[in-house]
């Protein structure tokens, strides 16, 4: 951390403790702690933190932690309590009772309900669900712990992180190919969240923290049964490795263990960064990027990732020369295109794939079908999610190209909404006979994903 960002932290940490603690909100209060342990753990390298545990039963942070879990408001665990149903109960109460089985270590997480989704291969990943109770422990102890890492995590690391995302290892991507680094290795985690050795994880979460207590809740929700969806239950203490896709602090325990891959490529003078190699990461998608990529430097990748406890899927990990063949990494397409008014031009194009765009589409109108019937003024309420949570992980600054495919999905909509509200089974829609597109989005806020000057803001939600 340089020394404008050293003081723009003690700046903030200033800043907070200048209020009175009863007059800060408990946000306030989660920033001020956490700002105070990332600078710590900044500022002394080779520190471990001893005493945490106690941290995670704090009011303001088991309130924080709740809020967040609410935020995301996925389904049931295995107990089948909705958000809904601890609302009832009373959430203070219910943050109070977890609070104080914390307090007096008669905590234990239940099993985690596993669920299959599709993947775009078509093939299934297992989802594990934890309990609300469990999501907000795990989340509780992720507000603590996350900050000592994120003054450790290289800057090649983008995925799971406070205020990183997917576009900005993208416009990493970009620079590096705008010097001359156009040979890439697309590397393929087999199974990577299934696969975590516990025991290394362990070794790796130590290099920090060494409050016993905190490792021993960690360990307990690795090692958490899964009940499967025939109702066998496996796993428990015989499962030694993996840690639940849909766990609240999986993402952060999968970086932690993936920073010591980050920390071996990226390490200055070594045998790496002498071959002119740099990494890529978001979580457990990675790409190398150089002018040449050696066989030596990729059989050195293998041996690495062998002795982590982790493969290299060979059959989907490729080396490609990007000047000459595209490549797709997070969803973006990355191409070397001619420009359409110079053909002597070339330019780095990047776009959402062509899966990403039929997927949304489809999205759309699977949504479309379920609500065709609402009212008018109803309808943005249900699709602008799905259009703005599309449009937010695509957009990346200073780079135009997606506009392309908002403008492609702009086409679809004006065409889908007004065809299928057009239809003879609609007529005691208010849409019905009219031009559906262009009535949502003027007067209900139907979001616009692809707007010339003069017309209001994409993310415009308003109502008349």
């Amino acid at each position: 951390m340089n020394r404008s960002s050293q003081q723009r932290v003690q700046d903030e940490i200033d800043r907070l403790m200048q209020k009175k603690r009863k007059e800060m909100t408990t946000l306030e209060r989660l920033r001020l702690f956490q700002l105070k342990l990332y600078q710590k753990a900044k500022q002394e390298k080779e520190y471990k933190f001893y005493v945490l545990y106690d941290k995670l039963s704090l009011g303001y942070i088991m309130e924080q932690a709740y809020k967040r879990c609410r935020a995301n408001n996925s389904g049931p665990g295995i107990d089948g309590m909705t958000f809904k149903d601890v609302e009832e109960y009373g959430v203070s109460r219910f943050l109070e009772e977890l609070g104080e089985e914390l307090r007096t270590r008669t905590y234990k997480p239940l099993p985690v309900r596993r669920v299959w989704i599709e993947k775009e291969n078509g093939g299934k990943r297992p989802l594990g669900i934890p309990t609300i109770k469990d999501r907000v422990a795990q989340q509780a102890c992720r507000l603590v712990i996350e900050p000592i890492w994120e003054a450790d995590f290289e800057e090649i690391s983008h995925g799971y992180r406070p205020k990183r995302s997917a576009a900005d290892a993208v416009r990493q991507i970009k620079e590096n190919l705008q010097k001359g680094m156009h040979e890439i290795y697309d590397a393929d985690l087999s199974k990577y969240f299934d696969t975590i050795p516990h025991d290394k994880l362990e070794v790796a979460l130590k290099e920090r923290i060494t409050d016993p207590r905190i490792l021993h809740i960690i360990k307990l929700w690795l090692q958490a049964p899964i009940a499967e969806e025939d109702g066998r239950y496996t796993g428990g203490k015989r499962h030694k490795k993996g840690t639940p896709q849909g766990g609240v602090i999986s993402p952060l325990l999968a970086n932690i263990y993936l920073n010591l891959l980050d920390r071996i490529v990226n390490k200055v003078g070594g045998y790496y960064a002498k071959q002119g190699i740099k990494m890529i990461r978001y979580a457990d998608d990675f790409i190398l990027m150089s002018r040449h990529i050696g066989q030596e430097s990729l059989e050195r990748l293998h041996r690495y990732i062998s002795r982590m406890g982790l493969t290299i899927n060979d059959e989907k990990s490729k080396k490609v020369n990007a000047r000459e063949e595209s490549f797709d990494f997070l969803g973006f397409t990355i191409r070397y295109d001619r420009s359409i008014f110079n053909r002597k031009n070339r330019f780095w194009n990047i776009f959402p794939k062509a899966k990403s765009q039929k997927k949304v589409r489809q999205s759309i109108n699977a949504k479309l079908k379920l609500i065709g019937h609402y009212p008018a003024d109803c309808i943005p309420s249900e699709l602008n999610p799905i259009i703005r949570g599309w449009m937010n992980y695509y957009k990346i600054d200073k780079v135009s190209y997606t506009q392309v495919a908002f403008r492609k999905l702009d086409n679809y909509l004006r065409y889908r909404l007004n065809r299928y509200y057009n239809r003879k089974s609609q007529r005691r829609s208010k849409l019905y006979g009219q031009q559906a597109y262009e009535l949502l989005t003027r007067e209900y806020g139907l979001i616009v994903p692809y707007h010339n000057s003069g017309t209001r803001p994409v993310n415009a939600d308003r109502r008349k």
